[in-house]
């Protein structure tokens, strides 16, 4: 389903991981790990398609989904406004089943702009499931939530996977998940400045 080769990534003008490699096929998890700044989220928005890679090839079967740090909702609009809108982009319909996922039946008609940022990041997660992809890439996507809500995750998860999808992820405290973890310090060589430019700045 997915295919990384000898993949190098950068940000903000600096190179940040060389030479990646991983294969992800149907029914698998990949755990990105690595220190704060070891490039996780550019590796994720590079293999999503929002980010050119320096070097390599990324190979996809199929649609992908992506769960940034940034929810991707619009705050002016209600809960299941969001979700119809994605289900909208991805030619897909929608039912108001999909709420009970991540029990937001109850905030169905809210502003999102009125949710806590737990609320906030339910909604992102349910958001992937009305796309229909087969791919999901997230970047730490239990931030925010507490340990009920920690657990749907992982039920949600394992559904997809269990149905023939995919998931990559990045994540800092451990997942559980029946999941592959990838260290991505061992692709941190030595950074140099490179010629490209970069749309956003190193943080």
């Amino acid at each position: 389903m997915l295919k990384v080769s000898n993949l190098s990534v950068g940000r903000g003008g600096i190179s940040l991981l060389n030479d990646v490699n991983f294969v992800l096929k149907a029914g698998q998890a990949l755990v990105l790990r690595g220190p704060n700044g070891v490039g996780k989220t550019t590796l994720l928005r590079c293999v999503a398609g929002l980010q050119d890679p320096l070097l390599g090839d990324i190979d996809h079967e199929g649609s992908v989904a992506y769960a940034a740090h940034a929810e991707g909702i619009k705050g002016s609009m209600s809960v299941i406004e969001n979700l119809k809108f994605w289900a909208d982009v991805y030619g897909r319909s929608m039912t108001e089943e999909v709420l009970l996922t991540y029990k937001l039946n109850d905030l169905a008609q809210r502003p999102a702009a009125n949710l806590s940022a737990g609320q906030k990041r339910r909604l992102s997660l349910t958001r992937m499931l009305v796309t229909g992809c087969n791919l999901w890439i997230m970047d730490e996507p239990t931030a925010s939530l507490d340990a009920e809500n920690i657990a749907l995750f992982y039920m949600t998860v394992n559904s997809h996977l269990q149905a023939g999808g995919a998931a990559l992820l990045s994540a800092h405290n451990d997942l559980n998940l029946n999941a592959e973890t990838l260290d991505l310090a061992q692709f941190c060589k030595a950074r140099s400045i490179v010629t490209s430019n970069f749309d956003e700045p190193l943080e």
